[in-house]
């Protein structure tokens, strides 16, 4: 299993395509579709393929969930070996499903999809093909590619029903339980699991407020009810990368300065001070593993993160720009927690937050 895309139903596929190749450096693909009701654009960079549709009419499915949510992430779509066995497994555990297996032929490839329901407004897309969604000889800027792969996707769900999304991706989909973690500041709390598929292709943070100021539950709120936070966006240099989207005006999360102060203060810093004055000028934050032997501190597994402000005009939907160094696995908890302190600020300048 693998993501194949990512499908954000938006209120204009043309001006957000236009978004991400400004701001983000993607690539438009050349294969858009455009049926009566529903526009659709498609951007890629490397492996990461978004769809992006609006609706066309007031009948359009797009427009429906529109009425219902704030812009974001209507689907999740998984590459399966077998998906017939996967929409089986599904219907056997209590999925409901959207979408019948299909079976479609575009040119000379073949691909055959289902479609099931998740939680809020969020869909799941299951899908085996015998060619990749979005070939490279379909876009019209073959740029060099700033990222490589979705990293993970974050999903926000409400109070008590963690374990519940934790068992329907155990069942539904065969996703096995990794890092738990729980923060907690003096202001407010969460809980989350990271639940990652078997092949170790796709990992997927699930998240529920513990505390009822909580930035989960302002989501959540805001949402009108559970779905996709945030997407991480992998890189292999995130500091090129990261001053290459400011200078394109993309609003990120703000680090205060002492955050580096302190990260100095760790042992075994596996970064030089070149290095981490770079990463502190682009405010990115910074996790390893200390437990690493003494005198292998310079191939310490690394984290490099950051993350945008919200995309849309409400605070749900952001992105996270990653880089792992050194066979760098999980998550670390000090990011986390540094993320999280990062979003109270926000809160708290926009009043949600006391």
């Amino acid at each position: 299993m693998k993501i194949d895309h990512v499908h954000f139903y938006v209120e204009d596929a043309k001006v957000w395509r236009d978004w991400f190749v400004h701001h983000l450096a993607f690539q438009t693909v050349g294969d858009r579709t455009t049926s009566f009701h529903t526009c659709t654009e498609v951007v890629k960079s490397g492996d990461v393929c978004f769809f992006l549709s609006s609706p066309l009419l007031p009948t359009s499915p797009v427009a429906e969930f529109l009425r219902q949510y704030p812009p974001g992430v209507a689907d999740v779509a998984f590459a399966v070996e077998d998906v017939e066995g996967a929409i089986a497994l599904a219907q056997m555990h209590g999925a409901k499903i959207l979408q019948p297996i299909q079976e479609r032929h575009i040119g000379t490839a073949s691909l055959k999809c289902g479609k099931i329901a998740a939680w809020g407004g969020l869909t799941h897309t299951l899908i085996e093909r015998s060619l990749v969604i979005c070939p490279s000889s379909f876009v019209t800027n073959t740029n060099d590619n700033t990222f490589t792969a979705i990293d993970h996707v974050v999903l926000n769900v409400a109070v008590g029903e963690l374990a519940r999304a934790v068992t329907w991706y155990e069942k539904i989909l065969d996703f096995q339980p990794q890092q738990a973690f729980k923060i907690k500041t003096n202001r407010s709390a969460l809980h989350s699991q990271v639940m990652i598929s078997r092949n170790g292709s796709v990992q997927l943070p699930i998240n529920e407020p513990a505390s009822k100021n909580s930035q989960i539950q302002e989501f959540l709120d805001v949402n009108r009810g559970p779905g996709i936070q945030h997407i991480a966006l992998r890189t292999t240099n995130l500091v090129s990368a990261i001053a290459k989207f400011r200078a394109s005006n993309l609003s990120l999360l703000s680090v205060p300065q002492t955050y580096y102060t302190q990260l100095k203060q760790r042992p075994g810093l596996p970064l030089s001070p070149l290095e981490l004055e770079a990463i502190a000028q682009q405010e990115i934050l910074v996790d390893w593993q200390e437990y690493t032997p003494v005198g292998t501190q310079q191939t310490a597994p690394l984290l490099l993160q950051i993350f945008t402000q919200p995309i849309f005009e409400q605070p749900t939907f952001f992105f996270e720009f990653i880089e792992r160094r050194f066979q760098a696995q999980g998550f670390g908890e000090g990011n986390f927690r540094a993320l999280f302190e990062a979003i109270e600020s926000e809160q708290i300048k926009r009043g949600t937050l006391q």
